[in-house]
């Protein structure tokens, strides 16, 4: 388990924009999952909403302890867990479900990687992250912010920037202002390439992002040579489609 401190957990004070973020979800959203809720800024909203199965995963024995008594109800359904280690499929007993939550900073990432990881099961995420992470999600192919965070989630949701939230409105005051979005499971079924690749792909690239598609492939090929026109390029300059298409010619160039 991470330690509370570890995670770049900021408290959500103002009711109007915790109000504002539990509206941001679908009402057609049935079972919920709230991904640390900390003091219960979401979560007394959360238990407001009619017809709503709401489960919540938080790592902080402190928070588990102030929940319990200010939100008694949530008892039977509160996991004191750590979400990146959580088995989500468990939880829903295999029901599709919902993730919304204020979102620690140091570890919003991960957690958008691992609901990629049950994208089949995560029809509709609501959270709030950091502002310049947010832009990242919903950047698009020739922006400066647009990489790996773009590339695969976009890969399978329609991601939506709702709106910036001050630095005033928590405790203690982060020193970035921050945002939230909407994930939302589009039509994506099945990529059109390998996935593992696919992902290798991208982060290869990215992770070299100065470079060259050419010069930032070649621990990946090895020996090997690929000539397409993308091989000049640099990732930013690839739409979701195009690197599928890369990830295509890398298998068939490495199965030669």
């Amino acid at each position: 388990m991470r330690p509370k401190k570890s995670l770049g957990q900021h408290f959500l004070k103002d009711k109007g924009i915790a109000q504002r973020i539990v509206q941001s979800l679908s009402p057609s959203s049935v079972n919920v999952l709230e991904v640390g809720p900390g003091t219960g800024a979401l979560t007394g909203f959360l238990l407001q909403r009619p017809d709503t199965n709401l489960y919540a995963v938080e790592v902080d024995g402190e928070s588990i302890v102030h929940l319990n008594q200010y939100y008694p109800q949530l008892i039977p359904h509160l996991i004191n867990d750590d979400f990146l280690e959580l088995d989500l499929s468990k939880v829903f007993n295999g029901e599709l479900f919902s993730a919304i939550g204020n979102f620690p900073y140091n570890i919003s990432s991960q957690i958008f990687f691992k609901v990629i990881k049950y994208k089949d099961k995560i029809p509709e995420v609501v959270g709030m992250v950091q502002k310049e992470v947010a832009e990242r999600m919903v950047a698009a192919h020739g922006n400066k912010t647009y990489g790996i965070l773009s590339v695969l989630l976009q890969r399978w949701y329609n991601i939506e920037y709702l709106f910036t939230v001050h630095e005033n409105v928590f405790v203690p005051p982060p020193k970035v202002k921050s945002a939230v979005v909407r994930l939302t499971r589009n039509q994506t079924m099945e990529m059109d390439c390998n996935e593992a690749l696919f992902v290798k792909v991208v982060k290869t690239t990215f992770n070299q992002r100065r470079k060259t598609i050419r010069n930032s492939l070649k621990p990946l090929l090895e020996d090997k040579t690929l000539e397409h026109e993308f091989m000049v390029m640099r990732p930013e300059q690839l739409s979701i489609a195009q690197f599928a298409e890369l990830t295509r010619c890398v298998e068939q160039v490495m199965k030669e």
